[in-house]
């Protein structure tokens, strides 16, 4: 299991992820509603928003998420919850998954803030 990076964790240090996640998520809940094709490339940008505080938050020297590993920050399922993703990042499904897996990231940091 990779360990969390307690000082990676802060408030301060985690807070613009999702600061720029919710600014991005309105971008592409509109993209679907317009159904104007940009919601893949948008969803992209997300998922690499999310791996990046994945790897930021954890004692990893890796550039890139390593999919056979644990990471002590990730939400329950969330390894093959982002491979569900990554397969259909077009998909309204994948967008709403993503969403939750946000959700459930700041709360887990939280979490692990208080316990550590």
């Amino acid at each position: 299991m990779i360990k969390v990076h307690i000082e990676s964790i802060a408030k301060e240090a985690v807070e613009p992820y999702f600061e720029q996640w919710n600014e991005l998520s309105e971008q592409i809940h509109k993209a679907h509603d317009l159904r104007n094709g940009e919601a893949k490339t948008l969803m992209e940008k997300g998922i690499d928003l999310f791996e990046s505080c994945i790897l930021n938050c954890s004692e990893t020297a890796f550039q890139t998420i390593n999919e056979k590993e644990d990471y002590e920050v990730l939400p329950i399922n969330g390894m093959e919850r982002l491979q569900f993703i990554k397969m259909r990042p077009g998909q309204y499904a994948c967008f709403r998954q993503l969403d939750e897996l946000f959700k459930e990231l700041k709360k887990r940091l939280a979490r692990l803030r208080i316990k550590l």
